[in-house]
C-alpha cells in the first residue's frame, strides 16, 4: 500500500429501490448519503449485519446500479465503462461454472470475454491455476468439484486478466477450516502483488486478517471506519468493536 492514488471514491452516494405492486408503490434504501474512498494496494472490508447495504455497495460499484444521487468513482472513470470494467475483477458468493468444462477449459472462455491477448493466455491459465492450487485438478470436470475448489477457479477466473481492483463477496462463505486457510493465503498473496482487494463479509476473523481497513455499514449507512491498528489494540478485536457499534 502506501500509495495515494484513490482507486474507488464514494461522495454521498445514496441508492433506493421502488418497487410497485398492487397499485401501492414502496421505496426501500438500500445505501444513504455514503462516502468512502479506498486507495491504491488497500485491502479494504465491507462489514455489516443482513440488509446493511453491503451487496447494494459492491454492486454500485460494479457498475450494475447507478446512484439515486451522489457520485461514484472507480479507477478514475465511470463504473460501466468498458475500461474500468477491462480493469476489474469479482468473485459472486456463489460462482456458477458450466458443469462439463474443466478449469482450464473455463479459464480460456473467460480469458477471451476479458480480452486476454491470444498468445498470453495459455501461459497466463497455466499461471493463475498454479497460484490458486488447481493445476492438478486443471482437466477434471467442474461438476466433479467441492464448493472449495469451485471457489479456487472462480478466483482464477477475477484475476486471470490481471485487474488493479478485485471485489470478493463472502468469498470464504461455507469453505471447510482448511480450504478457508488456504484462501485467505491467495488473497494475501495477491493483495502482497499490489492488486487491491474490497472484501463483503460476515466472517469478522477473515477480515481482522485480511484487511488494512474495514467500513461498517448499519441501515444502509458508513457508520464507522476501522483500521488494523484500531482493532489489535482493543479489548476483543474488531467483533468487539463491531458489536458495540451495530448495538
Amino acid at each position: 500500500m502506501g500509495q495515494d492514488l484513490a482507486v474507488l471514491r464514494l461522495d454521498s452516494v445514496t441508492k433506493t429501490y421502488s418497487r410497485s405492486h398492487l397499485g401501492r408503490s414502496t421505496v426501500s434504501r438500500g445505501v444513504e448519503d455514503l462516502s468512502l474512498t479506498v486507495k491504491e494496494g488497500e485491502a479494504f472490508g465491507l462489514l455489516g449485519l443482513n440488509g446493511s447495504g453491503k451487496t447494494t455497495t459492491l454492486k454500485l460499484v460494479l457498475g450494475l446500479l447507478k446512484p439515486t444521487s451522489g457520485t461514484l468513482s472507480v479507477l478514475g472513470g465511470a463504473p460501466d465503462s468498458p475500461a474500468v470494467l477491462a480493469q476489474l475483477g469479482f468473485l459472486p458468493e456463489l460462482p456458477y461454472f458450466y458443469s462439463f468444462l474443466t478449469p482450464a477449459e473455463s479459464l480460456r472462455f473467460y480469458g477471451r470475454l476479458s480480452g486476454v491477448p491470444a498468445d498470453e493466455l495459455i501461459e497466463r491459465i497455466d499461471d493463475t491455476l498454479a497460484a490458486v492450487g488447481m493445476t492438478a485438478d486443471r482437466d477434471r470436470k467442474m461438476g466433479e468439484f467441492s464448493k472449495g475448489m469451485v471457489q479456487r477457479v472462480g478466483l482464477a477466473q477475477a484475476v486471470l486478466h490481471k485487474p488493479r481492483l478485485v471485489l470478493l463477496d463472502e468469498p470464504v462463505s461455507g469453505l471447510d477450516p482448511l480450504a478457508i486457510k488456504e484462501f485467505r493465503d491467495n488473497l494475501l498473496a495477491l493483495n502482497a502483488k499490489g492488486t487491491t482487494l474490497i472484501i463483503s463479509s460476515h466472517s469478522i476473523s477473515e477480515l481482522e486478517r485480511l484487511c488494512h481497513r474495514v467500513g461498517i455499514l448499519k441501515d444502509g449507512r458508513l457508520v464507522r471506519t476501522l483500521s488494523q491498528q484500531d482493532w489489535r489494540s482493543a479489548e476483543g478485536g474488531l467483533e468487539a468493536l463491531f458489536v458495540e457499534t451495530v448495538r
